[in-house]
Formats: structure tokens, C-alpha cells, sequence
């Protein structure tokens, strides 16, 4: 019974702080703190802010951290907004319970490698049998007699890392059998710029804007084309977060990014808007992707 009065204590004293108002992001009207998923940020963000800026006044600073951060720095009210490439998943921290989550856009898991690399498609038994560590050597993919260096993200629920295990393999406690760990999106990308027998999984949204080769899917490339009519199957939306009760600028800029000028912008950097492509969220829940 103490246990459970301690704990609803704690609920009641963060759902007391939402509800007043009370804040720790610097109360500045013409700041917006934006802070989460590097991917969402190098697909679109730097441009949402500066259409925002030049439409209101208002000044959007971005800063990185990954998905976790942006929804859990978001819900304890460290930052204005958040941006992830997951669901909030509460079961492994209970303030991201407390982080509203807005899908604005769409993005396609891209498979890079080294330029130099001659394989063109991996299916997606290849993929499962590549992270479960059954696949070893390029040579086994028609490739070059060379081992296969995987690079993947840290821990378990990182948007890519856990897209992955809910689409390739159902199974969010899936451990990717390799020693090339890295902390975020963009180490893993820059690694398979330089190394010949890498491989990875990112974001097409950033991976277009590296010095990599994308290769097909089962078959497919990860274009908006591909993308926005369902024949690419490997894809999860990108959200902004917010706390349950944003501020009015906050609010503001969350309908900005969901107008048409804002879709223009997201359509500008080739990503799928979220209301061009609303077919495939029941395709997500086919899949059995938990869309929480």
C-alpha cells in the first residue's frame, strides 16, 4: 500500500505542474526550444523554422539528442517541443505517459551502404538473417568476399532500432547481433560513408544527404513515390511533441507544421507529409507495428 500511495503521489504532483502552468522552459515568446530525433531534424526542421520565423517572428532553435530526449524532455516541461521518430513507450519511463505526440510527416527506412558496395537489393529474409547474425560476409548477398559490418544504434528503442525490431522481426527486445554501436543516426550514417563493408538502416530523410548508397527493400526504393502509394513497406511517421497542455505558441507552431504552407515546406525537402499519405498508418497496424 506505500508503494502505491508514493506513487500516486507522483503522479498527482507532475499532473499538479502540468496543470498550473508551471514550466522550466525560459519564458521567452519569441523562442521555441526544439530538441529529439536527428533524423527529423536534418529532414525538415531547419526549413520548418526558418518558414515559421519569416511568417511570425518567432525563432525555433533546434538541438539534437535523439527520439527519447524529445519526448522525454518534452513531458517534463525541459523543453517547448520535441521531436521523435517513435511512439512514446511509458513502460520503459513513466514520463514519456505525459508527452502528446503529433505525426506530421512520413519516412522511409532506407538501407545505405558504402558506394562502392555492388549488392542492389537485400530482401527482407536477408535483412533478419543480417541482424540476427546469420549472414556474416557480403559474399553470402553476392557481394565482395568481405565480412559484413553492421552498424546499429544503441539500447532498444531508438526510433530506427525500434522500428526495425517491430517490423522486421516483432519483437521490441530483439538484440542485433553486432559489435558497431553507435549513439545516434549520425555516426552510423558517417561510418558507412567511409567504410567499404558497412551497412546500416537510417532514415531516407537523411540518408539522401550523405555520401551513400541506398539500396532496395524487397525489391523497391524508398522514394516518396513508393512511399506515399504503399509499396515500400519499411517506414514509421515523425512527430512533434508536446506536453499535455502546450503553450499558445507552442499550439501555433504545431497547426503551422500541419498547414499546407507547412506540408509545402516538408513536401520541398522530400519527405511525405502526414496528411498526403494517411493510407498508411492502417497499413502500419496490418504489419502489426504498435502505433500506440
Amino acid at each position: 500500500m506505500h508503494g502505491l500511495t508514493t506513487k500516486s503521489c507522483m503522479v498527482a504532483a507532475f499532473l499538479l505542474l502540468i496543470n498550473s502552468g508551471a514550466s522550466a522552459v525560459a519564458n521567452d515568446d519569441n523562442t521555441i526550444r526544439w530538441a529529439g530525433c536527428g533524423i527529423t531534424k536534418k529532414a525538415f526542421m531547419a526549413e520548418l523554422a526558418k518558414g515559421y520565423e519569416k511568417k511570425t517572428g518567432i525563432k525555433v532553435k533546434l538541438e539534437g539528442g535523439g527520439a527519447t530526449r524529445g519526448i522525454r524532455d518534452t513531458s517534463s516541461l525541459k523543453i517547448d517541443i520535441g521531436g521523435s521518430c517513435r511512439m512514446s513507450l511509458p513502460e520503459t519511463d513513466r514520463t514519456e505517459l505525459y508527452a502528446s505526440l503529433h505525426p506530421v510527416a512520413w519516412d522511409a527506412l532506407a538501407i545505405i551502404v558504402h558506394k562502392s558496395n555492388p549488392v542492389k537489393n537485400l530482401s527482407t529474409a536477408q535483412i533478419k538473417d543480417i541482424y540476427a547474425g546469420k549472414v556474416t560476409n557480403w559474399k553470402q548477398l553476392g557481394g565482395n568476399d568481405a565480412p559484413i559490418k553492421l552498424y546499429a544504434r544503441q539500447g532498444n528503442i531508438s526510433g530506427v532500432g525500434y522500428a526495425i525490431r517491430q517490423y522486421i522481426f516483432k519483437d521490441g527486445g530483439m538484440e542485433f547481433r553486432t559489435k558497431y554501436k553507435v549513439r545516434s543516426s549520425g555516426p552510423l550514417e558517417k561510418a558507412v560513408e567511409k567504410d567499404p563493408n558497412a551497412m546500416g538502416i537510417t532514415g531516407i530523410s537523411s540518408a539522401r544527404k550523405r555520401d551513400v548508397k541506398v539500396i532496395e527493400f524487397d525489391g523497391k526504393q524508398p522514394s516518396m513515390d513508393n512511399l506515399m502509394k504503399g509499396k515500400y513497406q519499411l517506414y514509421r511517421p515523425l512527430y512533434l511533441v508536446t506536453s499535455p497542455k502546450p503553450s499558445k505558441k507552442v499550439k501555433e507552431f504545431i497547426s503551422f507544421a500541419m498547414s499546407p504552407d507547412g506540408r509545402k515546406i516538408i513536401r520541398n525537402n522530400q519527405t511525405v507529409p502526414y496528411k498526403d499519405a494517411p493510407n498508411l498508418m492502417s497499413k502500419m497496424l496490418v504489419y502489426g507495428f504498435d502505433v500506440r
